[in-house]
């Protein structure tokens, strides 16, 4: 989101439509032709080769964007004057990128992209040893690995509501799950997840399933896609029977893995209950096929709901396993595994086939599974769940309230707290906002409920969508955030590769308004909105975080034992607290660099050529590197960051004898 292009700019909206949406009378019949046929052919005729474009019972008008005015939700200007903050927090992920990204919300301005996963040449993630450390190296020192694949983002809470403590973020390729403190806004612990690859989805618990004096977040659950063989040792690679996937438990705090449940079926996306009892993940692929048309023959996938107070009971009494080297303990989920519901861990509740995202309802009653390759979303009530595991409700399926047709490829749902859901539809490129009580009594009957209430256009293929609080107990109903996959004929022409569109609409009054769209560096995916209020960020560093940094500069000095030498530098614009020092060809060397200034945003680099360094250091923080002096000569180290009007003058030698 690096522009801010206010889309609202007439009364009726008219011009605005013409502007925001190509004007083709096709369009709808051109994108659902098309999505239908690139998507995957034949195999779509499970529920959309005869579904159209207004199959849903009760279709509100489509409404143009701009068309309604701003309700009486508060503020709900887009732009800000200069110097003016945003009202919100935007925590996006950065795809495959490995990053996840800060925005303010609503302006779209970018505020920060925190490196995870990614090495970055700005603030030296990857280079330094501190975050060699979180991220993990080889015996050689070198990063265990360079790419990630962040897809999903999620944060701590209490009492129903974000706390501002914490955010964690997934990597798919490798399967971890890394932490970001709130106050700080940059990565602090990295967990790879044993057993599992396609780490996908991720959700925080809100509350403990047995304590209710713990209300806040104490695990962060974790689904996984593929199934590969446990343990994937080279045992079993011909023998898919043997291959599984599993749900992950992770400590909030500690970052260790608690425990493991193995499952059926491939896992997408994660929910949690308010209530702390619950969590659940969306299911494709029950089959546990291997290949596509495997993939492919099941009626019926699912969303699998763990019981997470039986699941640690279960732990606590020794009845798990474990695979390979891993110490973890993993539970049997599978269905056959768990034939008596009132002794059962886990509760597959049936859905469309291939469900996509699963979420939460902010009233706490219901979890919504959007159908993808059915025009449908599923609407689970979490009582019924539970009374399923207590043996008063006969059948899975009887926990399903609605199922109704919303438009075609839906696959994520987000909240305003009124009741009303907000569904994208892939495929018909429109958001489409749907009252989950119309729904639940059109499903019951009431075939003269209208349960559609609004849809609106985007450009094009709607991914993820969340709104401002939206899977909190504040679900506000202001902004809904779209992420858009494509972004053709939106702006400038850069080549074959398209920046994502990620468009903004008010959602405080009736109709829907398109506001707002800013290009975005594929490959954003979800991400949550949180109010400004909620975050306490530092400003500088405290220097007693980091007892390795020097305090001023007469502790400034070069230290050796035997060939490996230890340099502690301060830096205070626009100097360096050592012009100077010595080390000798084929020294091992660490250069430890403490920021003394205590002026906010007053950053110091340190880069030292035909050596790979480069990083800063924060007001108060000290961060170190680690090289080998293999080269005779002299190099100067200077300041990367801009501090001070003498910055070209910040630096000095490093002199490499023979």
């Amino acid at each position: 989101m690096t522009s801010n292009n206010n889309i609202d700019t007439t009364v009726n909206g008219k011009e605005q439509a013409e502007a925001a949406v190509p004007q083709d009378p096709g369009r709808r019949k051109f994108l659902n032709t098309a999505a239908l046929t690139g998507l995957a052919g034949a195999t779509l005729s499970v529920g959309l080769a005869s579904c159209k474009q207004e199959t849903t019972p009760a279709t509100g008008a489509a409404s143009a964007p701009g068309a309604a005015a701003a309700g009486a939700a508060g503020d709900m200007r887009v732009e800000r004057a200069p110097g003016e903050l945003d009202d919100y927090y935007g925590l996006w992920s950065g795809g495959h990128s490995g990053e996840m990204r800060v925005y303010g919300i609503p302006t779209g301005r970018e505020l920060k992209r925190i490196p995870v996963f990614n090495p970055d040449l700005l603030t030296g993630w990857g280079i330094t040893n501190e975050s060699k450390k979180i991220l993990g190296t080889k015996p050689n020192g070198d990063l265990k690995y360079r790419t990630g694949d962040t897809h999903h983002v999620h944060a701590s809470y209490k009492n129903g509501t974000y706390d501002g403590k914490y955010a964690w973020v997934n990597d798919k390729i490798h399967s971890r799950l890394a932490r970001v403190r709130l106050d700080t806004f940059e990565c602090d612990k990295i967990t790879e997840l044993p057993n599992v690859q396609g780490f996908h989805g991720i959700f925080p618990d809100k509350r403990d399933p047995v304590d209710p004096n713990i209300n806040y977040t104490t695990r962060v659950f974790c689904g996984a896609e593929f199934h590969i063989p446990l343990p994937n040792d080279g045992r079993d690679l011909d023998n898919p029977e043997k291959y599984g996937a599993l749900f992950t438990c992770v400590d909030a705090e500690t970052m260790e893995v608690r425990w493991q449940v193995r499952v059926d079926g491939n896992m997408d996306l994660c929910a949690s209950s308010f209530d702390g009892k619950l969590a659940a993940c969306n299911q494709y692929n029950t089959e546990n096929g291997v290949h596509f048309e495997d993939m492919m023959s099941a009626e019926n996938d699912a969303c699998v709901f763990f019981n997470i107070a039986r699941i640690e009971q279960a732990v606590k009494d020794g009845k798990f396993t474990t695979y390979g080297d891993s110490k973890v303990p993993v539970v049997d989920g599978t269905q056959a595994g768990n034939p008596d519901p009132k002794t059962a861990l886990t509760c597959y509740v049936p859905v469309p086939k291939n469900p996509h995202g699963v979420n939460a309802s902010p009233d706490g009653k219901y979890f919504i599974s959007a159908g993808k390759l059915s025009p449908t979303a599923t609407v689970i009530e979490l009582e019924k769940v539970l009374g399923f595991f207590n043996g008063d409700v006969a059948s899975t399926k009887d926990c399903v309230v609605a199922e109704v047709e919303i438009g075609l490829g839906p696959l994520h749902t987000a909240f305003d707290g009124r009741g009303n859901a907000y569904t994208t539809l892939f495929l018909d490129s429109q958001m489409v906002k749907w009252n989950v009580d119309a729904a639940i009594k059109y499903y019951k009957g009431d075939t003269s409920v209208k349960y559609v209430v609004d849809r609106l256009d985007v450009t094009y293929q709607p991914g993820h969508t969340n709104a401002s609080m939206s899977e909190t107990m504040e679900a506000d109903g202001k902004w809904l955030g779209v992420g858009n996959k494509f972004s053709k004929e939106r702006f400038l022409p850069v080549g074959p590769l398209h920046p994502e569109c990620e468009q903004l609409v008010d959602i405080s009054g009736e109709k829907m308004r398109l506001v707002a769209d800013h290009p975005v560096w594929p490959e954003p995916h979800d991400f949550i909105i949180m109010r400004r209020d909620i975050i306490k960020a530092q400003q500088v560093y405290n220097p007693d975080d980091f007892p390795a940094g020097i305090k001023d500069a007469s502790e400034s000095r070069v230290e050796r034992n035997g060939n490996k030498v230890t340099v502690h530098i301060g830096s205070q614009a626009p100097m360096f607290s050592l012009r100077e020092f010595e080390v000798k060809l084929g020294d091992e060397v660490t250069v430890f660099l403490t920021n003394f200034d205590k002026v906010e945003d007053l950053t110091h680099g340190f880069a030292l050529p035909r050596h790979d360094i480069n990083f800063i250091v924060n007001p108060g923080e000290t961060r170190s590197v680690t090289f080998k002096a293999d080269k005779p000569g002299v190099y100067w180290y200077y300041c990367t960051h801009f501090c001070h009007a003498l910055h070209l003058e910040m630096r000095g030698r490093m002199i490499v004898r023979k």
